[in-house]
């Protein structure tokens, strides 16, 4: 079994910055991926961001991409969402995810297991 704790959502001006924590524990090795998603109010769930587990490969949704870094910290088993150069556009639940089927694992349904989410809103 795989648990997934979010943190460090927040509220910021436009233009700032924030970095979300995803701590797991339990048996992460076989997932291919640790994954962002969000989900803003009345909107999907869209994926932001993807790292492979084995290779530490990165991929990013267009819209954030040079805006957000993806990383982890083996050691700790935690991965991270740095956000900067934030905007409202930016505002939603942010869920981290393990899993993945097929890199850049963009696909929400190949991802098993879930956080709770951490909020993250971002005025003007």
């Amino acid at each position: 079994q795989v648990q997934l704790v979010e943190s460090g959502g927040g509220s910021v001006q436009a233009g700032g910055s924030l970095r979300l924590s995803c701590a797991a524990s339990g048996y992460t090795i076989n997932r291919k991926c640790m994954g962002w998603f969000r989900q803003a109010p009345g909107k999907e769930r869209e994926w932001v961001a993807a790292i492979a587990i084995g290779s530490g490969s990165t991929a990013y949704v267009d819209s954030v991409s040079g805006r957000f870094t993806i990383s982890r910290d083996n050691a700790k088993n935690t991965v991270y969402l740095e956000m900067n150069s934030l905007t409202p556009e930016d505002t939603a639940m942010y869920y981290c995810a393990a899993g993945g089927y097929q890199w850049p694992c963009p696909v929400r349904d190949d991802y098993t297991y879930w956080g709770q989410g951490t909020q993250v809103t971002v005025s003007s």
